[in-house]
């Protein structure tokens, strides 16, 4: 399992966090082997559908046996007994939609990465009170640059992501950059339900690959 640091590490080099869920077992692994050989070493899988646990528990199975370095977070984490049931399947760092202090306390005692989502400078003080590191924000398209760009001299000691709504092209992820953001996360934007549904893998490697090296040249 992932330390803290390590987790952030993987994720700030990366520049981005990709995050799906598909109900189908067999396609949520294709996805994660496609993202692997794209150069991605940080995912997140939503727990958004009664599959998502048995989903997950293959993954980890799969990425021990064949992808060497690849972190496996979960997300849509939202009350300490999922965070507990995930943190005994082996994920390496937990995603909320929201701050749940429980959660933090929690994964904060095990060394694991906890990245709340927040919305406001007050759920951020709280979070940063708590320990928290890494902040999600979130919904991304609602905040907006200008939010990060003004609260970010407040919060120096933290790294933020926003999620929701960032889009792949230069313009939007460079704004965000810009602003003073350490990651963006990626979701439908990279991985889009039409996406999974037709299995355009090659789709999926070719437009991450464009993204990663997007950000590369944006943060250089």
């Amino acid at each position: 399992m992932s330390t803290i640091q390590n987790s952030i590490d993987v994720i700030v080099k990366q520049g981005m966090l990709p995050l799906y869920f598909n109900a189908e077992e067999s396609k949520s692994i294709t996805i994660l082997r496609t993202l692997y050989n794209s150069g991605i070493r940080a995912v997140e899988y939503t727990s958004r559908g009664p599959e998502a646990l048995s989903n997950f528990k293959k993954m980890v199975e799969v990425r021990n046996a064949e992808m060497p370095g690849m972190l496996l977070g979960i997300g849509t984490i939202k009350n300490l007994a999922q965070a507990e049931t995930y943190y005994l399947t082996g994920a390496d760092f937990f995603i909320s939609p929201g701050f749940v202090p429980e959660i933090a306390s929690f994964l904060i005692s095990k060394e694991v990465l906890y990245a709340p989502g927040c919305m406001t400078p007050t759920e951020i003080i709280a979070a940063e009170n708590a320990g928290v590191k890494f902040i999600k924000l979130f919904p991304g398209n609602i905040l907006g640059p200008d939010f990060m760009s003004a609260i970010k001299d407040v919060f120096p000691n933290l790294i933020f992501m926003p999620t929701g709504g960032v889009d792949t092209t230069k313009q939007n992820i460079e704004t965000w950059f810009n602003a003073g953001v350490s990651a963006v996360g990626m979701g439908s934007k990279l991985i889009s339900k039409e996406v999974m549904e037709y299995g355009a893998y090659e789709t999926i490697e070719k437009e991450t690959k464009r993204v990663l090296e997007l950000i590369e040249t944006i943060k250089s």
